[in-house]
């Protein structure tokens, strides 16, 4: 069955959504409405596969952020336009989506979704386009540590390499010593399978057993059992949202005495993951990786606002427990501001001069964070570990943090 917001994508091109602003389109006054040709900024996500909240999400922050640009003025005084185009999680149809938006003298940058290994495949046409591409989800760390110079890939999102270490840190606070590792077989789960292993060195420990598994495998119950044969005390999980789905089934099927509690990387939050392993959450403890919640943010009046306008725009939202894959629809908010402030800076929609002028922002007070300054000529990742947290869905699927762990 179909979200009330899935959109039917038979074609490449889901939306081309010129947007106005909320002031604008009231009519209250303010500043003159933005004219002239818009300047366009592509979204190549999953906006129909397996992850596809992920990338409705994405979306929407991106329209929030988009409607309090155009309702002040746009930028250089040009109305901004999102396209989206939709990859399915498939990392040939992501290349094609950067060529066809790369060669059209009126995209300034692309937004990516959540799939690292698409990412990662994309990197060759990005740098050939001169096209800067923002990344709110994808979080392999060579998908910003790419080797290209000039970079043009900027994200605010998590990094694995602090991931790995962040997620190693709970489960060593949580008193276990004995992690086996669940990994898609992808570089996401590889650079996860990276970092996670230096993080576990640090404290002195190993992994119980390495297991790894590929996208659209139905049971993971070998590599579980596997992994209680290996004497594992806890299970780091490396899924997105099918394969979580596997992973949680799989385990709530073991003997109760066999089954181990699950620590997760967030790709498990970009699809229909609650809805599908809802029954089998009932027998397995599940926690994940989260960076933003609009049920207790950093800054309660900026969430407030961005609720507020999420509610009016999207409905049958009716207040922010309802905002599902928050992460997702908070770094693209944030993101389409700073590239906003960095086409302002650059005094033009020349990709190259933008891309250097996001380098060149000195602040910007965001919904996830105060971006002080948001990058640098050495650094492409927004985020740090101050900004990760724990979380849980609760009984109604509801992300919410996990303040105090036990």
């Amino acid at each position: 069955m179909k979200k009330p917001w899935t959109i039917g994508c038979g074609a490449a091109l889901l939306t081309a959504v010129l947007l106005t602003g909320l002031g604008g389109a009231r009519g209250e006054e303010g500043p003159s409405p933005p004219d002239g040709p818009p300047v366009v900024v592509g979204l190549d996500a999953d906006m129909s596969s397996g992850s596809a909240e992920s990338g409705e999400a994405i979306r929407r922050g991106l329209v929030l952020a988009a409607e309090e640009i155009n309702g002040r003025g746009g930028v250089l005084g040009r109305p901004l336009k999102l396209e989206v185009r939709d990859h399915r999680g498939n990392p040939a149809r992501g290349i094609d989506n950067i060529k066809e938006l790369g060669r059209r003298d009126d995209v300034v940058a692309v937004v990516g979704g959540l799939h690292t290994p698409v990412a990662l495949a994309e990197l060759e046409a990005i740098h050939a386009l001169g096209l800067p591409y923002l990344v709110p989800w994808a979080a392999g760390t060579p998908v910003v540590d790419n080797g290209y110079e000039p970079n043009f890939v900027f994200r605010a999102s998590v990094r694995d390499e602090y991931a790995g270490g962040f997620l190693v840190n709970e489960i060593a606070r949580m008193g276990y010593r004995r992690p086996a590792l669940l990994l898609e077989q992808t570089g996401w789960g590889k650079s996860n399978h990276r970092a996670m292993t230096e993080a576990l060195a640090v404290h002195d420990l190993e992994p119980a057993t390495v297991q790894w598994f590929h996208w659209g495998s139905p049971s993971l119950m070998p590599q579980l059992e596997a992994a209680v044969a290996s004497g594992a005390d806890v299970v780091l999980l490396t899924a997105n949202a099918p394969e979580g789905v596997a992973a949680v089934r799989s385990m709530s099927e073991m003997s109760p005495e066999k089954r181990l509690p699950v620590v997760s990387h967030w790709g498990i939050t970009g699809g229909d993951f609650y809805a599908r392993a809802r029954e089998s959450l009932r027998k397995v403890r599940l926690v994940f990786l989260q960076t933003f919640s609009f049920l207790d943010p950093p800054f309660p009046d900026r969430a407030r606002r961005v609720a507020d306008a999420y509610v009016e725009a999207f409905p049958p939202a009716r207040g922010p427990r309802d905002i599902f894959s928050p992460v997702g629809t908070a770094h693209a908010y944030d993101l389409l501001h700073l590239l906003a402030l960095a086409v302002e800076k650059a005094g033009t929609t020349d990709r190259a001069a933008v891309r250097d002028a996001l380098e060149k922002i000195d602040r910007y007070p965001g919904l996830v964070r105060d971006y002080e300054p948001p990058f640098t000529p050495e650094r492409h990742d927004a985020l740090d570990t101050s900004d990760f947290r724990l979380a849980r869905y609760d009984e109604n699927g509801v992300i919410v943090p996990l303040d105090d762990l036990p």
